[in-house]
C-alpha cells in the first residue's frame, strides 16, 4: 500500500498552489467553477482527474485551510446520479448549484411501512399530462426543513414487480402540497423530519432516467452513501476516532481495569483494521484499480465499532457518564456525550447492519440470495417456489 505523491515540482500541485495564490479565500461558487470541489468529475464541474491527482489537490486545499462546500446529500449522493443519468438540460440547471452549496439537497427515500426493505415503497407517483401528482409520506429526511430540493423515488407502476415500477424524481421542497414535520432526536437536535406528499405536483422534466427505472439509479444513490458514512471519524465519518478516545486514556496515565484494558487493545485492534483497509481502497485507486468489495465490508464494520467507541467512553467516565457535562475520565462531554446517544442510529443509517451482511453474504460470498416470503405461504413453500 505504497503511494507516495509526487513532490513540489509536480505541475498540478504547482497549477493548484498557483489557483489559490490567486484564490486564497474561495467561496463555494468559486472552487466549484474551478473544479476543485469534485476534481474526479468530468469537465467543466471538475478535471477528469485520476487518484493521484485528486490527492494532490486534497492535500493543497487542507494546507492551504480551504474547506469545501457543506452539501452531503446534494455533492455525495444526488450529484452522481445526475451525472450518471440526468439530461444534459438537469445537469446545467442543477450541478453547480448543488457543488457550490447554493442550493442544499436532501433524500427522500425512507418510508415509516417500508422497514429495512426500500423497494416496499408506498409513495405513488401517477403521470397527468406534464406533472407527476405525488402521494404520500417519507421519513426520517434529514435536513428536509431547509432544503432547497430533494432526490425522491416513487412507484410509478402498482402492478410491475416491486424492484421495477420505481421511478427517481428531483423534487423542490417547496412545491404546495409538502408538509415538513420534525423528529427530534435522542441528542435534542431537529435534523430529522417526516414529509407528507398530499396531491403535489412535480414537472415531467424532474424525472431523472426513465420512467419506472429508478430502482437502479436509487442503487447508484445508495452505493454511494455507503461509502461516505465509513469515513474515519465515529459517527459516520465524522467525530471522534478510536484514537481521540486512547489518547486521553494515555494522557490520564492509562486503566488498571483488565476488562476495560481489554477492551481498549480491542478498540485498537478494530480500528487498525478499519484503517488498513481504507488504505488498501485508496491504494487500489491509486494504482488504477477498481474498488473492491472493501467499501461494503468496512461500512459493516464502521458502524458497530463507532458504537463501542462511544459506549467505552462512557463506561470511562463512570458514573459521571450519566451527566451532560462529563466525558471520559473528566474529560469535558461535547461529541462524546452527544455521540452516545447518537451511536444506536449507526446500524441503522444508510443500510442497516443486517441489509449490509446480506449484500456482503450475496456478492461477495457468493451464498444463495434471500428468499422473499410471500404472505399465506410457509418460507419451504417460498423456497420451492423459487427453486
Amino acid at each position: 500500500m505504497d503511494f507516495e505523491l509526487p513532490g513540489d515540482d509536480d505541475p498540478r500541485r504547482q497549477a493548484v498552489r498557483a489557483w489559490l495564490a490567486d484564490n486564497p479565500r474561495p467561496s463555494g461558487r468559486v472552487l466549484a467553477e474551478a473544479g476543485y470541489v469534485v476534481p474526479h468529475w468530468p469537465q467543466p464541474w471538475g478535471h477528469d482527474a485520476d487518484p493521484i491527482h485528486q490527492l494532490i489537490i486534497d492535500e493543497e486545499l487542507r494546507k492551504a485551510k480551504v474547506s469545501r462546500p457543506v452539501n452531503p446529500i446534494g455533492i455525495g449522493w444526488a450529484g452522481p446520479t445526475l451525472l450518471h443519468a440526468g439530461t444534459q438540460a438537469q445537469k446545467d440547471r442543477y450541478l453547480m448549484p448543488l457543488l457550490s452549496g447554493e442550493e442544499f439537497w436532501c433524500q427522500l427515500f425512507s418510508e415509516p411501512g417500508a422497514g429495512s426493505d426500500l423497494a416496499n415503497l408506498g409513495t405513488r407517483a401517477v403521470r397527468d399530462g406534464d406533472v407527476y401528482v405525488v402521494n404520500g409520506q417519507k421519513i426520517w429526511t434529514t435536513m428536509a426543513h431547509f432544503s432547497k430540493l430533494g432526490i425522491l423515488i416513487a412507484r410509478t407502476n402498482a402492478d410491475a414487480p416491486k424492484h421495477k415500477g420505481v421511478s427517481y424524481f428531483i423534487c423542490p421542497m417547496d412545491l404546495p402540497g409538502i408538509t415538513i414535520r420534525p423528529i427530534i432526536d435522542m441528542t435534542g437536535v431537529h435534523a430529522f423530519n417526516e414529509v407528507f406528499f398530499d396531491e403535489v405536483r412535480i414537472p415531467a422534466e424532474n424525472l431523472v432516467g426513465d420512467e419506472n427505472e429508478g430502482w437502479s439509479l436509487a442503487k447508484v444513490t445508495l452505493g454511494n452513501e455507503r461509502v461516505s458514512l465509513s469515513g474515519e471519524g465515529a459517527l459516520w465519518g465524522r467525530g471522534p476516532t478510536a484514537g481521540d478516545l486512547i489518547d486521553i486514556v494515555r494522557a490520564r496515565g492509562g486503566v488498571a481495569d483488565p476488562l476495560m484494558r481489554q477492551r481498549l487493545a480491542q478498540l485498537y485492534m478494530d480500528a487498525e483494521v478499519l484503517r488498513l483497509i481504507r488504505l488498501r481502497t485508496v491504494s487500489a485507486a491509486v494504482q488504477g484499480k477498481q474498488p473492491g468489495p472493501e467499501a461494503s465490508v468496512r461500512k459493516a464494520l464502521a458502524d458497530e465499532h463507532g458504537q463501542h467507541i462511544m459506549g467505552l467512553a462512557k463506561d470511562l467516565a463512570g458514573t459521571a457518564g450519566m451527566l451532560a457535562s462529563e466525558g471520559p475520565l473528566g474529560e469535558p462531554a461535547g461529541e462524546w456525550a452527544t455521540g452516545y446517544l447518537f451511536a444506536p442510529a449507526l446500524t441503522v443509517g444508510g443500510g442497516t447492519s443486517e441489509v449490509q451482511r446480506n449484500i456482503i453474504a450475496e456478492r461477495v460470498l457468493g451464498l444463495p440470495h434471500d428468499i422473499d416470503v410471500e404472505v399465506g405461504k410457509t418460507w419451504s413453500e417460498a423456497r420451492a417456489t423459487r427453486v
